[in-house]
């Protein structure tokens, strides 16, 4: 590493800084700091097509090393709230805490360092430093692939910080969030790109008749994929339960009966207004619900109670196979005269299992007659959150789900049926994982519902990183998707990502949420990662093209 010059190590740290700024760091990210993503790679990609001090091109293992330092300090910038996760909320000492986010970010860098290599290994063949470059959109999104099929954390992918951008989020329901990201880094490398051509009488002529003619060809595109303006047509109860967990959950505590006395009360008696768009920022505005645009059904009256309540997933406590719980949630739905999606623990006896029974962070459905009508089993559990991985291996690490439990995996994609609508419904992190959850619409979903507890996030930028994920994963499936959650922020998001209304963080109270139904299939929700896949193959592709020449 001594063959590297300072400077490359300094500007790959830069690039590293660079690309936090882009995201949610303690609150909704300023748009002045989101133009940022449109640089933030410029360094690191000047870096990888640079000489080492022996006057040659980088090595393999030295743009490893660079892409290392730049993905060490991304995730140390994003992530650091598993720090505050794990010492505040999870009651680890500050040491122990530390070594985690350390481990992480140190894990996870791994993923910088394999793009680096790769475009090191590009830039060395004859592809040389320009086909390198041209090729480095290409490898991102191989990598950003790999984040989500390898180690399953596809975290803030660099497309997600457009998800406010008209004009490339357009491209989400073809490419999925990946084809926001290989714009991004095709943009980066372009401020690097120099190609010569040689002087022709019409050369002026032609490329400026070109780069005309894909201007109005992507216009073109842009007007067949938009689709027809979102128009709520009915209304939901989200519930915000705004209950402490883990450490700070100091007491005293409510009984049962308490709890599920004020979130039925919260389920009957929405707040009087909302957010229109999200908390944090100036230009978001509270809404008197006088001006609420809804359209009551054809046959039915001007304004109904309530189509839908969803209480989120939070620390409650509530279990599936509680008699007084199962008749509460009867006598609310009767009452009300609409079903309910009701965030709880689902255990099923089993005499196999090692407690004599499977757990499953759950999300139950109760239809308005008062019955039991189903249930979804999370699939996608949080390592080291809700299940230890390799638990003989890493018996040291069982006290990371303390706070938590060791929860069995669901194996269905369950969607719910009630009143003629079909609704999908996802639990937390599993919102990250877009080629997954596209398969509740495929199962026929008008709407999607998804359940969190973000209050493990703590007051970190996590809570709307977390928000925008979900906000992407509207905009490609185009669907409503109605989100409830423990300490907000609790939200109705329109088929384009657009906050129709919000709940205001760390209340105890209810949204009376606008969402409607939709029906069309998009090409991501139909074939999913493909573009990414293609992505990926054309890099392998002229992995193998350069790996006919010398590279070390």
């Amino acid at each position: 590493m001594r063959l590297i010059p300072l400077r490359l190590w300094a500007l790959a740290a830069l690039s590293g800084i660079l690309q936090v700024l882009p995201f949610p760091l303690a609150g909704p990210v300023p748009v002045w700091r989101i133009a940022f993503c449109w640089i933030a790679l410029l360094p690191l990609l000047y870096v990888l097509t640079q000489k080492n001090k022996q006057g040659m091109p980088l090595t393999i293992v030295q743009g490893s090393a660079l892409g290392y330092l730049s993905g060490f300090l991304w995730y140390l910038g994003n992530c650091y709230w598993i720090f505050q996760t794990m010492h505040i909320y999870e009651g680890l000492s500050l040491p122990v805490a530390g070594m985690i986010l350390m481990l992480f970010c140190l894990y996870l860098g791994i993923y910088h360092a394999l793009f680096g290599a790769l475009v090191a290994a590009l830039r060395r063949s004859r592809i040389g430093v320009q086909g390198a470059l041209l090729l480095s959109p290409f490898v991102w999104v191989a990598v950003e692939l790999a984040r989500a099929r390898i180690t399953s954390f596809p975290w803030d992918l660099l497309g997600t910080t457009q998800v406010d951008n008209p004009l490339l989020t357009r491209l989400a329901p073809v490419t999925g969030v990946y084809g926001l990201s290989f714009v991004i880094v095709f943009v980066n490398a372009l401020w690097l790109i120099r190609i010569s051509l040689r002087e022709r009488r019409y050369t002026r002529h032609v490329l400026t008749i070109a780069g005309i003619a894909f201007v109005l060809l992507y216009l073109g595109f842009l007007t067949r994929l938009q689709t027809h303006a979102p128009h709520p047509t009915a209304t939901a109860t989200l519930v915000q339960e705004n209950l402490e967990v883990g450490a700070m959950d100091t007491g005293p505590d409510e009984t049962r009966e308490q709890k599920l006395a004020s979130f039925a009360n919260l389920s009957r008696n929405p707040a009087q207004t909302y957010l229109n768009g999200i908390p944090g920022l100036s230009t978001t505005r509270i809404i008197n619900h006088g001006e609420f645009a809804y359209v009551a059904p054809p046959n039915g009256p001007a304004y109904q109670l309530t189509d839908l309540v969803v209480w989120p997933e939070s620390p409650a406590g509530f279990r599936t196979d509680d008699p007084v719980f199962r008749s509460s949630l009867s006598v609310l739905a009767r009452s009300i005269a609409a079903p309910l999606i009701i965030g709880s623990l689902g255990l099923v006896p089993d005499a196999a299992s090692e407690r004599g029974v499977r757990v499953y962070d759950s999300a139950a459905l109760v239809q308005p007659d008062g019955s039991s009508a189903g249930r979804y089993d999370k699939i996608h559990l949080v390592p080291f959150g809700e299940y230890v991985p390799f638990k003989d291996l890493l018996f040291f690490a069982r006290k990371l789900t303390a706070g938590v439990g060791d929860m069995d995996r669901g194996t269905t994609r369950t969607v719910f049926r009630s009143g003629g609508h079909t609704f999908g419904t996802f639990i937390c992190y599993e919102s990250i994982f877009g080629d997954e959850l596209r398969h509740f619409v495929g199962n026929g979903a008008e709407v999607l519902v998804t359940i969190s507890d973000d209050g493990w996030y703590g007051d970190s930028g996590a809570p709307w990183q977390h928000l925008n994920t979900v906000r992407m994963r509207a905009i490609e499936n185009h669907r409503w998707i109605l989100r409830s959650t423990n300490t907000g922020i609790t939200a109705s998001v329109d088929p384009f990502g657009h906050i129709a209304a919000a709940l205001p963080r760390h209340i105890r109270a209810s949204l009376r949420a606008p969402y409607g139904y939709e029906h069309d299939i998009t090409f991501y929700t139909a074939h999913g990662d493909l573009f990414a896949y293609a992505c990926a193959l054309l890099t392998l592709a002229a992995l193998g093209y350069s790996l006919r020449y010398k590279l070390n």
